[in-house]
């Protein structure tokens, strides 16, 4: 029987007859070499596994952009639940009195608590949400990605709907929002985990950062698109600004669950490796250089049968809650995400009204100028990966940004409204140094201490990994939204207080992270000194 070479580097379960390999010289040990032929071949099978993972960061772009779009709209749709009617033209047939002053808002919000109200109805989905987070990561490893996903976008397409019909039902119970807002939280953590999960089963370490930075970019892309949406409807029926992102979501469920691949073994791809071992990473991926890879050894390698990349082998355990957050790096930058997704959450939910009260807006525009701190928001999530790839410093990114982002904020609440030119630079800007850190934390950072070394590759972590840091941080999303509407009514510069000083603890919890990085670097410079004066 005539013998073959498998292309164990491709992961494929094609494999190339003897005849199509060619002997190096006996200066170079005899080792094998692929012909010309069989190179072709390799590069192809190369060309395949790009196209698939390109259509699988693209599917996960759109899938999270959902996510986010239909979190969106209440932001926008709170200046129109209570606004001055005194301003508004009553309509000929309202039944409401003359000397009355909330005939245009929505009961419950028309009373003087509408603040108060409307941060308990942005808390139900945060806190339900921050919670349910640390299950669904131990759920996500456990159940197939396609199904989980699935479910969980037909259900947030369901109860985002179910919020906006409210408008058409009449519906004026602050328990019936309530309820939609903890049931809408609960579905909603089946998405992050599980895009954060498949985007890693595909990618290797090799810039990371810049990768997951322009595709964490769905966060920005999403809310931009949930506050255009919103905007079209919100002063006339506000509830098709919930109904239609609603639809567009659960559409896109039922997408996920006919293209979603969850591992590349599933489509005959080899999965990635996480970390280098002697090398062999880079001859793994370069077809050239084939010949000095696993069959290099014996003669007797050459005639092993092929074999399929999805051979059965003993399957890691998932990991415990507490396994996880042994993890060097977990605690700190999960403790850090908490107050950076604080201040970014209270952008989200309180921007648009902010811009509505203090620059004299109205509703469609506030939430429309609000988009502008999403744009500075995929910028820095962009920069942020780029950066960090290039030094190799996550946390010492996200310091940095973090002391920039200060300044600026104090800055956006003195001058940002005193003209429009000012406002949407400043809101850029703000947008770029709030969310390159939060984006750079919730993806690559995840990613990177889901496949750490010291789990030995076991990737069944990273599921688990990713649920905690988020969850940690959605409890800083629900505290900062409740702290907004509570404070708000002492004064917006408080509000801006507040999100400063959590932004500058942010910044104190890497700060050991960004000691050994800084020492990381000294050893490398270090050691580059010794080669050159050898």
């Amino acid at each position: 029987m005539e013998g073959r070479v498998q292309l164990a580097s491709l992961g494929s379960p094609l494999s190339v007859p003897r005849r199509e390999v060619s002997r190096k010289s006996k200066a170079d040990g005899g080792a094998p070499r692929l012909s010309e032929g069989a190179r072709s071949l390799a590069w192809r099978l190369s060309g395949r596994k790009c196209r698939f993972r390109g259509f699988i960061l693209l599917l996960t772009f759109f899938i999270y952009t959902c996510y986010h779009m239909s979190r969106k709209p209440i932001s926008v749709v709170k200046s129109r639940l209570h606004q001055n009617c005194s301003e508004l033209i009553k309509p000929i047939n309202d039944s409401h009195s003359l000397n009355d002053t909330t005939w245009c808002d929505w009961a419950p919000f028309d009373k003087n608590n509408y603040k108060e109200l409307l941060g308990a109805v942005d808390n139900a989905f945060l806190v339900a949400y921050a919670i349910g987070m640390f299950i669904s990561g131990i759920f996500g490893e456990r159940l197939p990605l396609r199904y989980y996903l699935s479910a969980g976008m037909l259900l947030s397409g369901l109860f985002t709907s179910l919020f906006g019909l409210g408008y058409f039902w009449n519906i004026h119970m602050l328990w019936y929002f309530v309820l939609i807002q903890i049931c809408n939280g609960l579905v909603q953590t089946t998405g992050w985990p599980s895009v954060v999960t498949c985007v890693g089963n595909w990618f290797g370490k090799g810039k990371r950062g810049l990768i997951m930075g322009i595709w964490n970019s769905h966060t920005s892309v999403g809310n931009i698109l949930g506050s255009l949406i919103a905007g079209i409807w919100v002063n006339e029926q506000w509830g098709l600004s919930f109904v239609v992102p609603g639809i567009i979501t659960a559409a896109m469920g039922v997408i996920t669950f006919l293209f979603l691949i969850e591992y590349p073994e599933d489509v005959d791809c080899t999965p990635p490796q996480h970390h280098t071992s002697d090398g062999l990473e880079e001859n793994q991926h370069n077809p050239e250089d084939l010949g000095s890879g696993p069959y290099t050894n014996k003669e007797s390698s050459l005639e092993t049968p092929a074999r399929c990349s999805k051979e059965p082998s003993a399957q890691p355990a998932a990991i415990s809650f507490l396994g996880a957050l042994r993890i060097p790096g977990v605690v700190e930058f999960s403790l850090c995400l908490l107050f950076a997704k604080l201040v970014s959450y209270t952008f989200l939910y309180w921007l648009p009204l902010y811009i509505f009260n203090v620059a004299h807006f109205n509703a469609k525009q506030a939430g429309d100028l609000s988009t502008l701190f999403d744009v500075g928001g995929i910028m820095g999530g962009i920069m942020a990966g780029l950066i960090s790839d290039y030094t190799n410093g996550r946390a010492t990114t996200c310091c940095i940004m973090l002391i920039l982002a200060a300044p600026m904020m104090f800055l956006y609440n003195f001058i940002g409204q005193s003209g429009i030119i000012n406002s949407i630079v400043m809101l850029i800007i703000c947008g770029a140094l709030v969310n390159g850190p939060y984006a750079l934390i919730t993806t690559a950072v995840s990613a990177d201490l889901g496949t750490h070394q010291s789990l030995k590759g076991n990737a069944k972590a990273l599921s688990t990994v990713t649920a905690i840091i988020d969850g940690t941080g959605s409890i800083g999303a629900a505290l900062g939204p409740l702290l907004a509407g509570l404070i708000s009514p002492t004064g917006w510069n408080n509000v801006f207080y507040m999100l400063i000083s959590a932004d500058i603890l942010a910044c104190l919890l890497l700060c050991r992270l960004v000691y050994k990085e800084i020492l990381a670097w000294k050893s490398s410079l270090g050691r580059d000194r010794g080669y050159k004066e050898i």
